[in-house]
């Protein structure tokens, strides 16, 4: 698939050396000639500096032929991304996808009006960053979670802390014992996440200190689940916002809506404070103050909220914030890490969820070069697995016979399935049927293969 990224920033560079692994021709156009040079000498792409909205840059870049054009720069205007996309789609580009940063752009008869101009596909980060974070303090218990077919299977991610009644537990024991207890708890452990590597569980494989367990499950079976791992979800009703980043705001006006009890963010810059004074809700307090230091978090009754959220812009005081918070009793903590090598370090720190914007982004455009069967792909923190939910065509290779007499990729593993209004776990014997929603967990290698069982 031939792909031109406009943009060697965080999320455009993170995306070439990414799709540049799957075999992709990926060609980079950029007007900064350091981001460029930095890109050229760390991926296997081609780079281009130029204007990314000048046509005659855009005709050497190969718009004419592109499969697909990724507007990513994030350091102009989004009037930037908007006339490159269009550009791209009227030189010949197949599908065109642009990165935006205003949320009105979003609303269905502006998301219309786009397509007619040719712009396929806009997506804000930042916005879906503060979706999940949202959802983050709504599931409390896990790490991380996502719904298929609005909640009728979940994945969710637990923490094996080191009072775990489950620690050097086999797989099939911890089967055997939940079945014990509630018959109808379908689920299925797809992975484990230990000490950088994931691991797809066999029945012998026993459970360990600080293991991140993948677990998928009809909803009806989690709350059980949850008392086995002796995790209990948290009501939030009070949260502590540091940072007031794009992020941040959006985080907090959510918040305000939901009638909280107490939501408070902190900024640095006076200004900014102005700003969010002006544009959040009166339910939301706006302190100005360096939320690095302990004894001003003291100050602002840190002790005193359920949750804190740290989008501040910089990892290590995001990460160290949410240390802070821990120590001082705060049951949930998020952070914001944009750097995939802090990810784990945050985690094994005490951090309860991480969220990072080349992640999301990266899995929404992932899904624009798999096949049109694929509804959506996501990636989970702390593993460099996909998440992926496909429909299942008919007489495709993945109808042809049970689970385990189709030779289905070994690094990928068929959780759930969803079947008009019915869901259920897989196993070997079971069957996909054509048109069935299918919950799959894959490690990098086996997304190709994967992508070819359901065409």
């Amino acid at each position: 698939m031939k792909i031109i990224i406009e943009g060697a920033g965080q999320v455009g560079s993170h995306l070439a050396k990414m799709l540049s692994h799957e075999a992709n021709d990926i060609t980079v156009v950029d007007d900064d000639p350091a981001r460029i040079a930095q890109l050229a000498s760390s991926a296997d792409v081609v780079t281009l500096l130029g204007d990314p909205s000048s046509i005659q840059v855009l005709k050497d870049a190969g718009c004419a032929k592109a499969d697909l054009f990724i507007a990513v720069n994030p350091f102009k205007s989004q009037t930037v991304n908007i006339v490159s996309a269009m550009l791209a789609k009227q030189l010949g580009a197949r599908r065109v996808i642009a990165r935006i940063e205003d949320e009105s752009y979003l609303a269905p008869e502006n998301k219309l009006m786009f397509k007619d101009v040719g712009v396929d596909i806009l997506f804000y980060p930042e916005k879906t960053a503060s979706d999940e974070i949202l959802d983050m303090l709504r599931h409390t218990a896990s790490t991380e979670s996502m719904d298929f077919a609005r909640g009728k299977l979940q994945l969710s991610v637990f923490k094996l802390d080191e009072d775990s009644p489950i620690l050097d537990m086999k797989v099939a024991e911890f089967t055997a014992a939940m079945t014990a207890a509630n018959d109808k708890a379908q689920f299925r452990i797809i992975a484990i996440a230990r000490k950088g590597e994931t691991v797809i569980p066999k029945f012998d494989t026993r459970f360990k200190y600080n293991d991140h367990l993948y677990i998928i499950a009809k909803r009806e079976g989690m709350p059980t689940i949850m008392k086995f791992l002796g995790k209990d979800n948290i009501e939030v009703r009070s949260v502590m916002i540091l940072g007031g980043s794009e992020i941040g705001e959006m985080v907090a006006a959510q918040l305000a809506h939901r009638q909280m009890d107490a939501v408070k963010i902190i900024d640095i810059d006076k200004q900014r404070c102005r700003e969010l004074s002006e544009a959040l809700p009166d339910g939301v307090t706006v302190v100005n103050g360096d939320a690095r230091n302990s004894d001003f978090l003291m100050e602002e009754n840190i002790k005193e909220f359920d949750a804190l959220v740290a989008v501040t812009g910089n990892d290590e005081a995001n990460i160290l914030a949410c240390v802070i918070a821990k120590k001082f009793g705060v049951s949930r903590v998020v952070a914001q890490v944009e750097n995939l090598e802090y990810v784990r370090l945050a985690e094994e720190m005490g951090v309860d969820a991480v969220i990072n914007k080349k992640l999301i982004t990266a899995a929404r455009i992932f899904k624009f070069t798999l096949s049109d069967k694929v509804r959506f792909v996501r990636y989970m923190s702390g593993t460099d697995a996909e998440v992926l939910e496909y429909t299942a065509a008919p007489d495709s290779k993945i109808t042809r016979g049970a689970l385990k007499d189709i030779d289905f990729p070994r690094n990928a593993i068929i959780g759930g399935v969803i079947r008009g209004s019915d869901s259920f776990i897989a196993v070997g014997d079971t069957r996909i049927e054509a048109y069935d929603r299918v919950a799959v967990f894959a490690l990098p290698d086996a997304v190709k293969e994967v992508d070819k069982f359901f065409k």
